[in-house]
Order: C-alpha cells, then structure tokens, then sequence
C-alpha cells in the first residue's frame, strides 16, 4: 500500500464527460459527442498537467433508474486503454470499479494488464455499488457487498504483488500465475470511493487513497480525521492520497444561467475558490467544467491546467 502524490504536492484531475449520461450532470451537447468529442477532452487533459482522467464504471441500467441515470456507460477498462493509447503521461482512474461485480481476479488482471500497457499509468478507483436492480441482474450481492468489497480488494492486492498470488497468509497460495505484470511495483494505487461512514473506513483501512462521492454527512473535516485516526490505529503509513470532489466551473463566466455553486469569474477568482480545497487536507481535486460545446470544453480544460492552476499550487 502506497500513495502516490508526493508529499506536499496537489493534483487535479476530471471524470471525463460523454462517457457516462446521468441526468443529474450530463450537458446538453454530450448525447450527440463520441469518441473524437472524447478523446479531445482528454488529450487536452494530459496537455493541461493533469494528474488524471477518471471513467465510471456500470455494466447496464435496468428500468426504471434509466429514466434518470440514462443507459450510456462507457466500459471502464476498454475506455481507459483507448484513452492510454491516446495520452502520454496523465493517470488513467477508475471512478468507481464495482468489485462486486466481478470476480476480483478479473479485475485485477484487467488492471495489471493496463497498468502494463501504459507504463504504470493505471490507479484502480473502486467502490462497493449502489444500484440494487443492476447487482440482481448481474447476480450479484447486494446487501453482503460492502464485506465482498473487503475481501476483493485483499485479493486483488495479491495478485499485483505476485505472479501466483498468495492469500490468507503463508502457504494460502491461490496456485494461479497471472502475467502480464503491473509495470508499476505492487501494481496500480488502490483508490477506496464512497462517501458514507463504512466507505471512509473501507478507505482508511484499506486503501492508498479515497475518492468522496458527494460530501459525507458528518463533514469533510470529520472524514478526514477518521481517515487519518484509522490509519495511525492500524500502524499504516501516513502519506494517503485524499480526494475531494470540487464544484463545478465556468471560467471567465459572468454566471447567470450556470448550475448552484459553479465557481465562475476570472483565473485569479477561480483559483482562490479552488485553494481552499486544500484546506480541508486534500491533496487531489476533482474539477469540472460547465461548457457550451465539447470545443469550449476543451478551453477550460486548458485554460484551467496554464491559468487557473498555478495560482492555486504557485
């Protein structure tokens, strides 16, 4: 278990747009984006200095939760090696895995197999799901996949460890080889999300990084503090990549007609919002953009990686 942002250091990074639909976020140019709308977005990502790309990760929608949720949902691995191929140095994050629904030797052969592809880009995000209808299609778990989710992440860390991965302890080896292997040491950074109170644990005790979805009850502060309680309770390492979810942004829009708590204005008024996320103990920033066209989108992106965030790091 290891983080991977250098201490003293903040990135940012964005979960990319038209890859995922929801209603609750997607714009009104995103249905009509594909693939070149894509990877512009992200290769201007990977230009602009950021420290990752994220994809979500849900196999299908059942009805009726496609009436808000929408039904396009990139695959996650598929997307994340087309974008490696298409960047050179930006990260390539699962925003979340569902271990639950899938054995978690396929999961990690799928990311030690990206990891190795893109010369130790891949960062494993991984989640315990929400969606009770897709885990009945999918015959899987639902009420027991927070303890399904534990002992996933256990296994997968096994097999980026060793090519015949060893599980339980001395002599429990699975007796399975598995290349090719994680171009990184130990494999990809294990990134726990979820924002409720077994999550942050799940994350505290578990991961080498935690990826909030949506603001925890008690607070950011508070989790923060459980994070860093648990740690130290457990003798893990204090350096831990902790995230937080930014709101959305406009840059050098005037904000009439933008969604509640969009961050608009000019680089220096942006950047001062953005700086106080650091505040918090957060050293990776999830930003995005509110944009006219997947052009304009393009334009923050850039615009925020050479104008907004070096007045937030400088």
């Amino acid at each position: 278990m290891a983080a991977i942002i250098p201490p003293g250091q903040v990135v940012w990074g964005i979960q990319l747009p038209i890859q995922s639909q929801s209603t609750i976020y997607v714009q009104d140019w995103e249905p009509a984006a594909g693939p070149p709308e894509l990877a512009a977005i992200a290769t201007a990502a990977d230009r602009a200095g950021a420290g990752y790309v994220a994809v979500c990760d849900h196999v299908g929608i059942p009805r009726p939760a496609d009436e808000s949720m929408s039904t396009t949902w990139y695959d996650t691995v598929a997307t994340l090696a087309w974008l490696g191929a298409l960047t050179e140095r930006v990260w390539l994050l699962s925003h979340v895995y569902v271990l639950a629904y899938r054995h978690p030797l396929v999961t990690a052969k799928a990311f030690a197999t990206l990891d190795h592809l893109t010369g130790g880009r891949a960062v494993l995000g991984v989640g315990a799901g929400h969606l009770a209808s897709e885990f009945a299609v999918l015959g899987a778990d639902y009420d027991g996949r927070g303890p399904v989710t534990d002992r996933a992440i256990e296994v997968i860390r096994a097999a980026f460890a060793e090519e015949y991965p060893t599980v339980g302890g001395p002599g429990a080896e699975l007796g399975i080889g598995m290349r090719p292997r994680p171009a990184r040491p130990g494999g990809p950074p294990i990134w726990v999300g979820g924002s409720s109170p077994p999550a942050i644990r799940r994350a505290a005790r578990l991961g080498d990084g935690w990826l909030p979805q949506g603001p925890p009850s008690s607070g950011m502060r508070s989790a923060v503090e459980t994070i860093r309680s648990e740690r130290a309770a457990a003798g893990l390492p204090e350096a831990f990549d902790l995230g937080i979810n930014g709101a959305p942004i406009a840059i050098g829009h005037p904000g009439d007609g933008l969604p509640d708590w969009t961050l608009t204005g000019s680089a220096e008024q942006v950047a001062e919002a953005v700086r106080r996320y650091t505040k918090v103990g957060a050293n990776q920033i999830q930003v995005r953009f509110v944009a006219a066209s997947p052009a304009a989108y393009v334009e923050q992106v850039e615009c925020f990686g050479t104008e907004v965030w070096p007045l937030v790091v400088g």
